[in-house]
């Protein structure tokens, strides 16, 4: 039998998730934002400075397993607020770092931390509302992506020209350690035994078509958008003359506006079609990244500033589309006992093909190539992660999971 909550109740777990997952983007982010000025501290090629992402990514990605493990068996809300506090000091850390060494170990170990609240948030959230409203919840939860990555970009580079970049890493970590507390007493629904052992789940994850199909559509898009996040501010810098403060202020806030429009569009959109057929979320996604193509080799090869601005506002508008809804097919195809599990293994999969090779892959394109050519690459991974979306699309019908009626409903 699951715990029942009142409104008010699931709002406050809402907002604290809401805002935990702020800073986790806020943390992630703020290393790019600083990148021209860590390049110059260290004298660093674009390849080391591609490392400094992919090593964070590679650790996050090998250490989802095991907390998606931990989460199906133990106390959810604390691994998370265990994982809060982990990554707020690794962060801070990263700002006393004297070498170059110094600061991959500390965000490799930020890594650790993110990846212990990413693998248990969205299924802890999703216990809380009933399947129909999974979309749009969802989508608040994951408008951290593009607010806190833009306050990452915004509060890194401002922080970072004005008072250096170890200040940026200090600043942005502090916060979180304040809300470890409140995590971990956050109530949650009661979790129920899992039914198998965690291997024999994973491979049940690997014989769901659906399941499969959605995280490849997922990895292309972390490819396309993590190459787009690490390099952009760069490439604004370099392409178009933009100071740091400067490049990361524009960047930053055409991601904000586009992503909060984009995200919570897409919720909107995704709930509305899933009601009326069952790729619903998937076709939202898949015709957001269509549209998102043209949008992008707009901003990648305009001449003037103004133009390549839009296009940039254009593609992340488009590509935030898919941030709910994606994340929802997961939940709703997988059952309740294996949800840790089933993130934990996207993770890994998602980083592992994504974000944990763009970064590096383009900066040793851009180093034989030029950073403009290095980023067209983003471009392919959109295309190809709206293919896997419409093929996704057309067998989703026959493995979407009916919840246990009393989770997430009111007494």
């Amino acid at each position: 039998m699951s715990t029942s909550f009142s409104t008010g109740y699931r709002r406050y777990a809402l907002g604290l998730f809401l805002l935990v997952n702020l800073l986790n983007y806020i943390d992630r982010q703020v290393l790019y934002a600083v990148f021209p000025l860590i390049k110059n501290s260290f004298s660093l090629s674009d390849t080391s400075l591609g490392l400094l992402g992919s090593a964070f990514m590679v650790v996050y990605m090998l250490a989802a397993p095991l907390f998606g493990w931990l989460g199906d068996k133990g106390n959810r809300v604390k691994l998370a607020a265990v994982g809060l506090g982990v990554w707020s000091l690794a962060t801070m850390l990263a700002g006393v770092a004297s070498g170059y060494r110094q600061l991959l170990g500390a965000r490799s170990l930020v890594g650790i931390g993110e990846a212990s609240f990413g693998t248990v948030a969205p299924g802890i959230i999703a216990d809380y509302f009933p399947q129909e409203r999974r979309g749009r919840v969802l989508s608040w939860f994951y408008l951290a992506i593009p607010v806190g990555s833009a306050l990452g970009y915004l509060l890194g580079g401002v922080i970072g020209e004005r008072f250096g970049w170890q200040s940026a890493f200090l600043m942005v970590g502090a916060p979180g350690l304040l809300l470890v507390i409140p995590l971990a007493l956050l109530k949650t629904v009661t979790q129920p035994k899992p039914a198998a052992e965690s291997s024999a789940n994973y491979r049940l994850l690997l014989q769901n078509r659906s399941y499969v199909m959605n995280t490849l559509a997922m990895t292309a898009m972390t490819f396309a958008m993590g190459g787009m996040a690490q390099w952009m501010p760069t490439f604004l810098n370099r392409v178009h003359g933009l100071g740091v403060e400067k490049g990361n202020l524009l960047f930053g806030g055409l991601t904000v506006v586009a992503g909060i429009i984009g995200t919570l569009i897409g919720g909107w959109l995704g709930d509305y079609y899933q009601h009326r057929r069952p790729d619903g979320y998937l076709l939202v996604s898949g015709w957001g990244f269509i549209l998102g193509i043209p949008a992008m080799l707009v901003a990648l090869t305009a001449t003037d500033l103004q133009t390549a601005l839009v296009g940039m506002f254009l593609a992340e508008l488009c590509l935030f589309l898919n941030t709910g809804p994606l994340n929802t097919v997961i939940v709703n195809v997988t059952r309740h006992d294996m949800r840790a599990m089933a993130f934990a293994a996207n993770i890994l999969v998602i980083h592992a093909l994504g974000d944990a090779v763009s970064p590096a892959l383009i900066g040793l394109l851009s180093d034989r190539f030029g950073l403009t050519r290095a980023l067209l690459s983003t471009v392919a991974a959109i295309l190809l992660a709206a293919v896997f979306c419409f093929i996704c699309g057309k067998r989703i019908a026959g493995d979407l999971v009916k919840d246990d009626p009393d989770l997430g409903r009111q007494p």
